[in-house]
């Protein structure tokens, strides 16, 4: 099973046995909280990204990619050789370096805001930095009523019983909100499961199986 984003809005209405206009009005808002539930709560690969960037010198601050939602490292790059920073509290940063005109090779990072990271030292020319983190897909409710996404292909079930929590909460159905997150629980659990071996070659029980005749 899987869905596009019109056969989830009509799975959530046969579901909840409605179509009233304030009800598919936000039936968006039901699915991207959905996925923000999903993406909080799972850790796949496929919500994995790199990218490099530049640190401007003299400026404590480097900008976050626009769809970052956490991060898993930071590393300058000097001399082709990776350096990974530590990250930090902002106020560590500030009892660190508490005059921003202190420069070298950073070594920590902060989250300093929800667009920009602070670096400490200040960098002293304009490194390249590498990011790997946890980014947020575009929304299944961002394209055509024909489109798919990851989540709504691959996790079909997690997407539709969070969507369906939403939905009941909305139409002030308590019980109904209660047998939901049961079930988004049970695809949660099944999709972290997944997540656990997702991408994961097992070579050593590949080799165990070749050399057993």
């Amino acid at each position: 099973m899987s869905f596009t984003y019109a056969t989830l809005k009509t799975a959530i209405q046969n579901y909840c046995e409605t179509s009233e206009t304030t009800f598919d009005d936000n039936l968006s808002v039901f699915i991207k909280e959905s996925e923000e539930r999903i993406l909080k709560n799972v850790e796949m690969p496929v919500f994995r990204k790199n990218v490099t960037g530049n640190a401007t010198a003299d400026s404590t601050y480097l900008s976050m990619p626009s769809d970052f939602l956490a991060p898993y490292s930071l590393a300058v790059i000097s001399s082709s050789i990776y350096s990974y920073l530590l990250l930090k509290h902002v106020s560590f940063i500030r009892d660190y370096t508490p005059n921003a005109s202190t420069t070298g090779q950073p070594k920590y990072y902060a989250l300093f805001d929800d667009t920009t990271f602070l670096l400490a030292p200040t960098p002293d020319t304009g490194y390249s930095f590498e990011l790997h983190y946890k980014y947020r897909p575009a929304s299944l409710t961002a394209g055509a009523d024909g489109g798919t996404t990851w989540l709504s292909t691959n996790a079909p079930d997690a997407l539709l019983y969070g969507s369906l929590i939403e939905a009941a909460t909305f139409l002030k159905a308590p019980e109904e909100v209660g047998q939901y997150e049961q079930r988004f629980k049970e695809a949660i659990g099944a999709l972290m499961q997944f997540g656990e071996g997702y991408g994961v070659r097992d070579e050593y029980r590949d080799d165990i199986r070749g050399a057993v005749q």
